[in-house]
C-alpha cells in the first residue's frame, strides 16, 4: 500500500511540474455569485517546475525500493 501511495504522490509531482513548465500563468474563476465573478492568477516561479520535477523522480525511485509484501500478514 506504502508503494503504490509514494509512487502516485511522485507521478503527480511530475506531471505537476511539467504543467508548470508549460504553463506561463493560471487564471481562476470563480462562479458569479453573491458578490459577483472573482479571478485570481497564479504566476509560478522559474525554480517552481524543476523542483517539482526532481521532488517526484526522487519519491518515484523511492517507491521502488520500498519493499513488495507477499501475503496478507
Amino acid at each position: 500500500m506504502w508503494r503504490a501511495f509514494f509512487l502516485a504522490i511522485g507521478a503527480y509531482c511530475c506531471l505537476l511540474g511539467v504543467e508548470a513548465l508549460t504553463v506561463e500563468r493560471a487564471v481562476l474563476k470563480s462562479s458569479p455569485g453573491f458578490l459577483g465573478a472573482a479571478t485570481r492568477e497564479i504566476i509560478p516561479p522559474d525554480w517552481v517546475p524543476w523542483s517539482l520535477l526532481g521532488a517526484g523522480a526522487v519519491v518515484v525511485l523511492y517507491s521502488f525500493t520500498i519493499p513488495q509484501r507477499v501475503g496478507s500478514g
